[in-house]
């Protein structure tokens, strides 16, 4: 873990940048390889059978009835139309409990090598497999037995999947969805295709300020983050200064028992990140604002000014992307 803390640190003062970004376009222009952000690659063509098992995983993610108490489906929690979130600092559980930590949102997960806050997941069908609606009592047999008895869900199942209706295939229908909620053709994504009428000049500034200020060291790749673990509170003790002391807190230390790892979160992606309100994983920060402030105390060591703040998240208005061919957000043009 101190290696990922080095590199961060060489990436700060500029000697590079590390992505893991999945492999780009031809399309792409020469002068944006060079960049530390890249385009989110286009997806293949879908067949008449995969784009019925994602719409049959996007109706099974609206049905409550996955959760014991018939009342919570991931949509609750994943709002498509609230960047994949639900705008609140802690979910509520089935169990009527706070989730430990805000919910990220759904949409580009594929693009992130970890999943969850701590990484404890590498990928979702991992993920669905040993951890379906993380820290509830949802029981993979009681919910099949409910969509057995649907008028539909069985005929429907029997269509798509030579077993018909199965927990691994209600899970693999799902996981389908999920991967499905990639955003592409953000204006971002145009600009750095060559498009580069695609942003504003403010916007660009606000791109050029976010490297000069080393946002890039973690902040990179595809997703715009999501591919490297990072402590909170390099610079600082944000833990300390903010009185924190719950379990969540610890961050990959939960998962790996290791001291290195206290503290210790999955970088997220800034790819919604003006349409996902409150921010860390404490749900600390109300506004984007309030969130770059303390990035620039905690993770640079450094000011920002309120100009260049507005700058920044002019240029992180440009990078949600289209989601069923619609932009998401409301900052759709130049």
């Amino acid at each position: 873990m101190r290696l990922c803390w080095l590199i961060a640190l060489l990436l700060l003062l500029g000697w590079g940048c590390v992505s893991a970004s999945p492999t780009l376009e031809s399309s792409t222009s020469d002068a944006a390889l060079n960049e530390p952000i890249q385009p989110v690659p286009l997806p293949l063509p879908r067949d008449a059978k995969q784009q019925s098992i994602i719409a049959l995983g996007e109706r099974l993610f609206s049905d409550p009835r996955l959760s014991s108490t018939n009342t919570t489906a991931c949509i609750n929690c994943h709002t498509l139309s609230k960047g994949g979130a639900d705008g609140e600092r802690f979910s509520r559980q089935p169990s009527g409990e706070l989730a430990p930590v805000n919910t990220p949102t759904i949409f580009n997960l594929p693009l992130n090598f970890r999943l969850f806050w701590d990484g404890r997941k590498r990928t979702l069908d991992e993920q669905i497999r040993t951890d379906p609606f993380a820290d509830s009592d949802t029981h993979w047999d009681q919910a099949l037995g409910k969509l057995k008895a649907d008028t539909q869900y069985p005929a429907d199942f029997a269509t798509l999947f030579p077993d018909g209706l199965t927990i691994t295939n209600i899970q693999n229908a799902i996981v389908a969805f999920e991967k499905s909620l990639v955003l592409v053709n953000s204006r971002f994504d145009r600009y750095l295709r060559g498009d580069l009428k695609a942003i504003t000049d403010a916007e660009a500034k606000g791109y050029s300020l976010f490297k000069t200020y080393g946002c890039t060291a973690c902040h990179q790749g595809a997703n715009v983050g999501g591919n490297l673990f990072q402590k909170f509170g390099i610079m600082g003790d944000y833990f300390k200064d903010n009185g924190h002391s719950n379990h969540a807190d610890a961050g990959r230390y939960n998962t790996t028992k290791l001291e290195d790892d206290r503290y210790v979160f999955r970088v997220p992606s800034l790819r919604l990140a003006t349409l996902t309100a409150p921010y860390f994983h404490d749900g600390s920060a109300k506004t984007l604002e309030d969130a770059i402030k303390v990035m620039a105390k905690y993770q640079l060591g450094r000011p920002i000014s309120d100009e260049h703040i507005s700058l920044i998240i002019g240029f992180l208005k440009t990078l949600p992307g289209e989601y069923q061919g619609q932009p998401l957000g409301t900052d759709s043009t130049p």
